[in-house]
């Protein structure tokens, strides 16, 4: 064996059994002092080979030692506070990865709440305060890289990103300061930045770095959404060190390089944001987006096209920053055809949202302002093609705004794309917006750019001699020089056009079997949404009809997905759903109830189902449902309004009678109720048993008694409220004796959502079951439901689950006479 690993493993054992035996403080205390000799800490240091095995293989052994003999008796058996100190210094001056990784484990594996717990913690605040985080971070990056190295980067990141999460979740109310998210990530972005000067500064010396486990931090941190704290810190101090230092632009180049791709978005949307301009932005990512496939797509696509939500300085920094060097500026030019083709689709103009629409527009502008004029020229017949067919889908819209944004880019976007022709101007009224985007068209010189600017653009909307009758709807376009001037129209007075709505086409299926074709094989947008819209009023219209297709409609509603921006979509799906249901409920019911342990669906549609059936249920429960649903439906295309069916000179009669008429007792002047079977009687079996079967048995996607533990609580409310909903009917006793065995066989459930749905549900079988049936089919279930009850509304530790058991316990005491024969819990 090697004579050093020896020795250092001796001295190890024998120091590890004194601190785990001995009550001498003066014998404990020459012991760690001995051991500091390896840690480079006294005058008499161990040889560096002695160190280097001590660090390698024993350090964290001697840590974990001190952990667990940390105790208020302990660290007392030396007077002020000596012992506490030397106890720390092993944790503040020894190899940082390593101490670091103790701390964090000690304070996970601690009771809560203790004084180990707040011990340890304090010290990790000790740890960060004094720079260690650095050292920690510094550590990785000159190591090679090998599976043990990957594993221990792994954990190291999990703990240095995660530090807030996981002591807060230790520490609750007690944590300290510097573990706030805000206070925490500011000072990683600190450490990171020293970090970083350590490898500009080995790189200086001759010295191979890598900065990936840096870029894993900083994209791991954005992934959290703290681009703010830690970015925020970040950006302004390279801003100055990149400035005229090559070195520094290099190893920023590197540390956004070597991001995950997972994590590459958020970094950049984080970046774009904190940068103060395009030049900064480009010296903290170099070429990036012509390296980096992701970066790319994040920079040209991401944030131009599938995302609104950057400020105007965000847009304006991406674009200049795609402007400012040779090999980036092919990149926009590409993106300004793609922005041109999105604008000017009448398809985007139709189903996005106006928002949006205004957000390409100014990208447009702005990327036209970057341009010059021999790349415009290049590509000028593409972009006037493109143009003109945006125009003219704009212009054709009903909506005043998409109409005036076409205007101020064909007048901004004529004038540079053909600069030699008259210029193109339009009449539309001026705002905050449209100043704002006339703005945008000033072209500037881009930096490093390889082609000269164009002459500046400033388009002049046209301006009638009355600004008070210009109208801001219709296009009235000219170009300079002809003779409109003879034959204006200013005196005319405009037609008022700000309530106008976008106009529809008639596209509004007059059957079933017409919308359920639309809204599976259509590729017409508009006809899939007016097919959406017309639904349930044809559903409830033509009961017959739907019957025969019930089945293929409800699962095509249930898969439905939103393919436009349609207004109340997510409704418009369900009451469809509902209506068709209502109109087919045992086959459709079965159906729906089936499905929903079935695989391959989402959370989101099992809720949905379970959604549809308790609507339909308190529909079908309704006293003459199957006839105001009729009433519901919308009408057919030669239909009458409502109201026509009553004469007008009746309603003015029945008035005068009505006031000349004396009453010596007035009753009630309120129509009776509508009084009708319950048709959810003949049904409830469809709706309630398929759901019971099956609660106890996960599937690969689903498990209900595992972590889906929120749609057990929606399948708890949801089986009450059909019980509820089934009140006096003959299935109502084999229903109640079923859901209370469901009911106990889940009643200790953890979680307090599932238990409201569990104590509803017994208040649901106590109100629908006639007291007569209860005490004669139910007897056994009532007494385990009545002692359960009574220790829920006693020990439970949700307030709400208290409430509803107290609830169900004075139901039960209105049985109280006929509930005497049974003995008490």
């Amino acid at each position: 064996m090697d004579p050093v690993a020896s020795a250092v493993r001796l001295a190890v054992q024998e120091a590890v059994h004194i601190l785990s035996s001995s009550e001498d403080g003066g014998h404990i205390i020459s012991t760690l002092q001995s051991l500091r000799r390896y840690l480079g800490e006294t005058e008499t240091q161990a040889p560096p080979e002695e160190q280097e095995e001590f660090s390698r293989t024993h350090f964290s052994t001697i840590l974990r030692c001190l952990v667990g003999k940390l105790s208020p008796d302990w660290l007392d058996l030396l007077p002020d506070g000596q012992l506490e100190e030397l106890w720390a210094s092993f944790f503040l001056e020894g190899p940082a990865d390593q101490a670091f990784l103790v701390l964090m484990e000690s304070i996970e594996g601690a009771a809560s709440p203790s004084f180990r717990l707040m011990k340890m913690a304090r010290l990790l605040a000790r740890f960060l305060s004094a720079g260690r985080m650095a050292a920690v971070m510094e550590g990785q990056c000159g190591q090679q890289a090998g599976p043990a190295s990957r594993l221990l980067q792994e954990t190291l990141l999990t703990r240095v990103v995660g530090l807030p999460d996981h002591l807060g979740n230790r520490l609750q109310r007690e944590t300290l300061a510097a573990f706030f998210p805000q206070n925490y990530f500011p000072l990683l972005g600190e450490e990171v930045l020293r970090v970083l000067q350590a490898v500009v500064d080995s790189l200086r010396g001759g010295l191979d770095c890598s900065v990936s486990f840096l870029s894993q931090v900083l994209g791991k941190a954005c992934v959290h959404g703290r681009q703010k704290e830690i970015l925020g810190v970040l950006v302004p101090r390279l801003t100055v060190l990149t400035q005229g230092n090559c070195l520094w632009q290099r190893v920023c180049w590197r540390l956004v390089e070597c991001v995950p791709d997972r994590a590459m978005e958020a970094v950049l949307k984080g970046l774009v944001e904190a940068a103060p301009g395009p030049e900064v932005l480009s010296r903290l990512l170099g070429n990036l987006v012509t390296k980096s496939k992701k970066a790319q797509f994040v920079m040209t696509q991401k944030l131009l096209f599938l995302q609104y939500s950057c400020s105007m300085p965000m847009l304006q920094s991406l674009l200049g920053y795609l402007a400012m060097d040779s090999q980036r500026r092919p990149l926009l030019v590409q993106a300004l055809k793609e922005l041109l083709e999105t604008w000017g689709s009448s398809s985007a103009i139709r189903h996005t949202p106006l928002e949006q629409q205004r957000y390409v527009s100014k990208a447009l502008l702005i990327c036209l302002t970057h341009l010059g004029e021999a790349e415009l020229r290049a590509s000028r017949d593409e972009l006037l093609a493109s143009l003109m067919e945006g125009v003219k889908s704009r212009l054709d819209s009903s909506l005043p705004p998409v109409r005036r944004l076409g205007m101020i880019v064909a007048e901004v976007a004529s004038a540079r794309l053909h600069p030699e022709g008259p210029p193109l101007k339009f009449q539309y009224e001026e705002d905050e917006l449209t100043r704002e985007m006339l703005a945008l068209a000033v072209p500037r010189p881009a930096a490093d750019g390889p082609s000269e600017a164009g002459p500046p653009v400033a388009p002049v909307s046209g301006e009638s001699p009355d600004q008070e009758t210009v109208d801001s709807g219709g296009p009235q376009a000219g170009w300079e020089g002809s003779d409109s001037e003879l034959d204006s129209d200013d005196e005319l007075v405009p037609y008022d056009m700000s309530g106008d709505g976008e106009q529809r086409g008639s596209k509004t299926p007059a059957y079933v079997r017409d919308c359920l074709e639309a809204l599976t094989a259509s590729e017409d947008w508009e006809r899939w949404e007016e097919a959406l819209r017309a639904l349930e009023g044809l559903v409830l219209k033509s009961p017959a009809a739907t019957r025969e297709v019930s089945l293929e409609l409800a699962k095509v509603l249930l898969h439905l997905e939103e393919k436009t921006a349609v207004a109340g979509f997510e409704r418009l799906r369900q009451r469809a759903l509902v209506a068709v249901t209502v109109t087919d409920p045992a086959r459709v019911a079965e159906y729906l109830a089936v499905q929903f342990y079935a695989l391959n669906y989402s959370l989101r549609q099992r809720m949905d189902i379970l959604d549809v059936l308790a609507l339909a249920a308190q529909e079908l429960s309704r006293p003459g449902c199957l006839g105001k649903a009729a009433q519901r439906g919308s009408p057919g295309p030669g239909s009458q309004p409502s109201g026509a069916a009553v004469p007008a000179w009746k309603a003015v009669v029945e008035e005068r009678v009505r006031r000349k008429t004396r009453r010596f007792c007035k009753g009630s002047t309120g129509r009776a109720a509508a009084a009708g079977p319950n048709e959810f009687n003949a049904v409830a079996g469809y709706f309630f048993f398929p759901l019971l079967q099956r609660f106890d048995r996960p599937v690969v996607t689903f498990d209900l008694l595992g972590d889906d533990q929120l749609v057990l609580g929606r399948l708890a409310h949801t089986l009450g409220a059909l019980m509820y909903l089934a009140v006096n009917t003959a299935v109502a006793v084999p229903m109640g004796k079923a859901l209370l065995e469901f009911v106990w066989a889940l009643r200790f459930h953890g979680d307090a959502y599932v238990r409201r749905g569990l104590l509803s549900a017994v208040s649901s079988v106590l109100l629908s079951v006639p007291a007569e049936w209860l005490l004669a089919d139910l007897p056994d279930e009532l007494l385990e439901a009545r002692s359960w009850l009574a220790d829920v509304a006693e020990q439970d530790a949700d307030e709400d689950c208290r409430l509803l058991a107290v609830k169900a316990l004075l139901l039960l005491e209105k049985l109280r006479d006929r509930l005497l024969p049974l003995s008490s819990p």
